[in-house]
């Protein structure tokens, strides 16, 4: 393509001739032509006249697309597999394919695609509107090595799904959003290879539905965004026990559904392997007018969780919350028939129901005695807030901070705020206070169980921390 004057800065940019796109790969002359030409390579092998050689001379090189491994074609119109075995012939390595928002109407579309393709792992269909087998089909060797699949707003039900399952042995990740799925089936011999399984924005009938998958043996990560659930219950576990269902399931996402009573955040403890949750956006959530405080009972209600709402769980964090929880429930614990003294100790089933994990925090931290409650501050914000200064002496770089605290909050719960606060490392804080009131004298803030009224902290104190 000759041109008359061309930018500085045009190697390597894209240009549209037409309807045609390209990448410019050279500028300058090419004997014994005169003028400035324009080498480009198009994004349509088809249409290059050569491969940057002319009269001889090699000017520029095009992509070797048999050297290719990701592909995406999202939106550009591709409706079918084109000529017989074009795809292998001329992108042989590909592993990775982006086929989202295109034009194929049917899965025999897709499978014509991936035959050609025998290294693919990762495949996303999404925003295709298709048909999808609706009996069973023989198993064929297009998907072998498929690991990744995405099947978002493709309007598949979750029997299409079980009906293509078999061709697909080794799918680790799938992913089925916005596809109007409203009713599960257990899979039978099918998706047993499923690490990851995204349901968000598919509206489910109830919390039960999720029964039905869950004996997939390798399901780490479940996905139930905006599906609409009101509940969870696992029936075969007990009290304080483990349920056998998702016994692999180590992060659960259940956002933005409709889930509005504790008892469900309760049988997440019941989980084996349960290490992250996301919850947030659920009526439950209003419960409790400050976040801190739902938090804390979040992490004494679920033992074994690491991470909550993507905020890890620090050991002193949790300490603090177990403690708080086993405190601020101690008179109903008592009223409903507990006692320090094991032999007397017959809490009844309504407690255990709403606080299964009571006996273990008492077993954890002893059992609270009457004396010790009677000094309990409830597990909100009251009485006076103190506004405190926060100094890291040993940090000039770390600029003091100013905030705002309750009289009533534990050593420890400061102590789980500053982790956050400052991102310091798990290594061990030590906190002090310094008085305008016992000037150049320096207190030590060392009993993690007692509030900071106890150490008559007072406003415009300063909190030393160190570590």
């Amino acid at each position: 393509m000759m041109t008359a004057w061309v930018p500085s800065d045009a190697l390597g940019r894209r240009i549209l001739c037409g309807t045609e796109y390209a990448t410019v790969r050279y500028v300058g002359s090419v004997p014994p032509t005169a003028g400035i030409w324009l080498g480009v390579e198009w994004d349509d092998p088809q249409r290059g006249k050569h491969n940057g050689t002319h009269e001889g001379t090699q000017y520029f090189k095009c992509s070797q697309l048999n050297q290719l491994v990701d592909i995406s074609v999202r939106e550009c119109a591709v409706s079918h597999a084109g000529q017989k075995e074009e795809i292998s012939r001329t992108c042989a390595n590909i592993s990775h394919i982006n086929l989202s928002k295109n034009l194929m109407s049917s899965w025999e579309t897709v499978t014509d695609i991936a035959s050609q393709v025998p290294n693919l792992e990762t495949l996303n269909i999404s925003e295709n509107k298709m048909k999808f087998p609706s009996t069973s089909i023989s198993v064929s060797s297009v998907f072998l090595k498929l690991r990744i699949l995405a099947l978002n707003q493709t309007e598949i039900t979750w029997t299409e799904v079980l009906l293509c399952a078999p061709g697909w042995p080794a799918l680790e990740e799938l992913y089925l959003t916005s596809n109007n799925i409203t009713v599960l089936k257990r899979p039978e011999n099918v998706l047993q290879t499923l690490k990851l399984l995204d349901l968000s924005d598919n509206q489910l009938l109830d919390g039960n539905q999720l029964h039905l998958i869950a004996h997939l043996p390798r399901l780490e990560q479940v996905i139930l965004r905006n599906t609409g659930i009101s509940s969870i219950h696992f029936p075969d576990a007990g009290f304080g026990c483990k349920t056998k269902m998702f016994p692999s399931l180590k992060r659960l996402a259940i956002n933005d559904n409709k889930i509005s009573q504790w008892s469900s955040i309760n049988e997440l403890d019941k989980l084996p392997s349960l290490q992250s949750l996301q919850c947030h956006n659920n009526p439950l959530m209003d419960t409790e007018k400050n976040p801190d405080t739902l938090r804390q009972l979040i992490i004494a209600k679920i033992g074994q969780l690491e991470v909550l709402n993507k905020s890890e769980i620090l050991p002193a964090e949790r300490k603090g919350a177990e403690l708080d929880y086993r405190k601020i429930f101690g008179n109903d614990w008592i009223a409903a028939g507990g006692h320090w003294n094991p032999e007397r100790n017959r809490p009844s089933e309504e407690f255990l129901a709403a606080h299964p994990r009571y006996p273990s925090l008492c077993l954890k931290y002893g059992a609270p005695e009457e004396g010790e409650l009677k000094r309990q501050q409830p597990l909100t914000l009251k009485n006076q807030l103190l506004t405190l200064t926060i100094k890291c002496p040993d940090k000039p770089e770390q600029k003091p901070l100013e905030k705002k605290l309750p009289d009533s909050m534990t050593i420890q719960r400061v102590k789980g705020l500053l982790y956050r606060l400052l991102k310091i490392p798990g290594s061990e804080l030590k906190l002090s206070y310094e008085s305008s009131k016992l000037e150049g004298k320096e207190v030590e803030l060392d009993n993690d169980l007692k509030p900071l009224q106890f150490y008559s902290i007072e406003n415009g104190d300063c909190v030393l921390v160190r570590w």
